[in-house]
């Protein structure tokens, strides 16, 4: 069995004085080619006792991801002439050799857990430009310009009427069905903007968990397996979740996702408008529509997605009452809800 951190500290000795992209390549292939150092140690997982070989899969899906997202950065920052920074700034994280001072943000920390649960299961992360037009960001997603569910977004417009702040990660999902053959599998999160007013449940600025997979064939049980299997891992096996059926443009049919309130459990509060139930989010079957204008036969591709409001996934886990927190800079704001 490999020390993680003896392999990650050799990782970066071998890469920190390379001079190209190709060198790097092959310090990928070494570690995780078809026979590389890694891969072949997922061989070694029937060797390990059965009470251990999920932590044992979990932290070596970590270990594989660190190791392929400094290779990919290092190239990047080698592009940039700055290898030796990155190199410098990353090795105190990685090797976990310098004091850690302060803490990962929430939002942050709620996307780096919900990257690896999707990702033990098979999806990539990809991200697209916050700066959107009006075709990726609306067209391409069913909504077209005299499409009446347009008067549901409060748009924020750089250069009125094409340029704009995207209103939802739907705009990222759009490029990746545009420019990806599939099947594939792939989570987008990243920040949305709407012209909202600022309330305790409600920002300008939020954030958005999307998913979209493609395959020959998928169905709502499937999305709905997806979703659980998300709160589940996330929140807790003990979270109570209902789906309801909605409308959205993007998708044929619709449901929306809702989680008991973690603030009154049921009870209502200010948190959940005195609901009892917080909507987490909304998904669906993929319009065909949609896998049309990128390109996509209907007839022999099918796929679901959803949009989930991170912010309020993040509150969720952090018990955080008032969403003016998670971005505001008052350190002696109290977010209690009585």
């Amino acid at each position: 069995m490999i020390n993680h951190t003896e392999l990650k500290s050799q990782v970066l000795n071998e890469i920190k004085d390379l001079k190209t992209e190709s060198e790097l390549t092959e310090v990928w292939r070494k570690y995780l080619g078809k026979d590389g150092i890694i891969t072949n140690e997922f061989k070694e997982i029937g060797s390990v006792a059965p009470e251990e070989r999920k932590d044992f899969g979990l932290r070596l899906n970590e270990l594989k991801n660190e190791v392929d997202i400094l290779i990919e950065n290092a190239k990047a920052a080698l592009q940039d002439q700055n290898l030796g920074v990155y190199l410098e700034a990353v090795q105190g994280v990685l090797l976990n050799d310098k004091p850690k001072i302060g803490h990962i943000h929430p939002l942050t920390q709620t996307i780096n857990d919900m990257n690896k649960i999707l990702m033990r299961i098979g999806y990539s992360v990809m991200d697209g430009p916050e700066i959107e037009t009006a075709e990726y960001n609306f067209e391409r997603a069913n909504l077209p310009i005299d499409h009446p569910a347009m008067d549901l977004q409060d748009t924020i417009y750089i250069e009125e009427p094409n340029i704009l702040l995207r209103t939802q990660t739907t705009s990222i999902e759009t490029h990746i069905l545009e420019q990806y053959e599939p099947p594939f599998k792939v989570v987008m999160p990243g920040r949305t903007y709407r012209n909202e007013k600022v309330t305790r449940t409600n920002h300008f600025v939020f954030h958005q968990y999307q998913l979209v997979c493609i395959q020959e064939k998928v169905s709502m049980a499937d999305l709905l397996a997806t979703i659980e299997y998300l709160f589940k891992s996330y929140l807790g096996d003990d979270v109570v979740i209902r789906f309801r059926n909605k409308y959205y443009p993007e998708v044929e049919p619709g449901v929306g996702p809702d989680m008991q309130c973690f603030n009154c459990h049921g009870a209502g509060c200010a948190v959940c408008k005195n609901r009892g139930w917080i909507e987490m989010g909304g998904a669906g079957i993929r319009h065909p529509n949609m896998l049309k204008m990128a390109g996509i036969d209907p007839e022999k591709w099918q796929g679901f997605a959803f949009g989930l409001g991170l912010d309020r996934w993040a509150m969720a886990k952090h018990k955080i009452t008032d969403i003016r927190t998670l971005l505001g800079g008052n350190l002696a704001y109290k977010p209690n809800v009585n």
